[in-house]
């Protein structure tokens, strides 16, 4: 007798998940971003982890400023600054502003994998002492100094002083658009370069204004001048010159009729032609000399 026969698909097997997502594992050998799970897990917005993803796999050096994450995404200026504050808050993101060749100060990003982590800064190689001279006991120097409390130079605060006038009132006239943008002399000094490249760049201080203050959210759960370091990031472009406006072309002169010929031409005052003026003239006596009286 047959087996009976049956359309029923196969049970699956005993180890797999009766509910759920089921993975489909590949093995990637290139490009691909390793995401620890606290990140990819975490509680929250799913914009800030989509941003964070993305941060991770880009290579060092690439453009992550509010402006560059708003080209990839579709999400607003808003919902991506809201997603950087978080990741800096919790400690995935950081911003350095440091000192460059030539006295320049630049913000810098450093994203880590596990917040908090990476490696330390390597310590600065040590000065050698010099080996005594045994020979001339007199002649022995006082020993350098050594060691990171030789080398190791605090960054110098900046100058209020020496920053552009015209920014700083701009920074310091931000609290008047909105009363939570109030800056500290530091804050101050340290926005004010960034602010003098917009002016440098043509951008007028109302412009300026309108820039840093439209669109903030609701709560600033970090200091003002972070959001406006992360506004000011990136320079605008110039403003291209007013093109030179071509020279009018002279007045055209009313159309009139000769009183001598009726023949028509231009003229300001109407009268008679050139022809008729040049055939009327007659020639006259005049007391200091010889002259022209023309007939009327």
């Amino acid at each position: 007798m047959a087996e009976p026969q049956s359309n029923a698909p196969t049970r699956a097997d005993a180890g797999a998940p009766t509910s759920g997502v089921i993975h489909v594992r590949t093995r990637l050998t290139a490009d691909f971003t390793v995401i620890a799970n606290a990140l990819a897990q975490r509680r929250g917005s799913a914009v800030t982890i989509g941003v964070a993803a993305y941060i991770l796999s880009l290579p060092d050096g690439a453009p992550v400023s509010i402006a560059a994450l708003c080209e990839h995404f579709t999400e607003g200026e808003i919902l991506i600054s809201r997603a950087l504050r978080e990741l800096e808050s919790t400690g995935y993101l950081e911003r350095r502003r440091e000192r460059g060749p030539g006295g320049t100060i630049r913000t810098r990003t450093y994203f880590y994998d596990v917040p908090g982590g990476g490696a330390p800064a390597p310590p600065r190689p040590r000065t050698p002492r010099p080996s005594p001279v045994r020979e001339a006991p007199a002649a022995r120097t006082a020993p350098q100094a050594s060691g990171p409390e030789a080398t190791a130079e605090s960054d110098p605060v900046p100058s209020l002083a020496e920053a552009d006038e015209g920014a700083v009132t701009i920074l310091a006239s931000l609290r008047v658009a909105d009363p939570r943008l109030v800056l500290s002399r530091r804050d101050v000094a340290e926005l004010a370069p960034a602010v003098a490249q917009w002016l440098s760049a043509g951008v007028g201080p109302a412009q300026i204004t309108r820039a840093l203050t439209a669109g903030l959210p609701g709560r600033l759960l970090t200091r003002p001048a972070r959001i406006l370091a992360y506004r000011l990031s990136e320079p605008p472009l110039p403003v291209p010159a007013a093109p030179v406006a071509p020279p009018s072309a002279p007045p055209t002169l009313p159309l009139r009729t000769c009183d001598g010929c009726d023949r028509a031409f231009r003229s300001a005052n109407g009268g008679r032609c050139r022809d008729c003026r040049a055939a009327y003239a007659v020639p006259t006596a005049t007391a200091s000399g010889e002259g022209l009286r023309t007939a009327c």
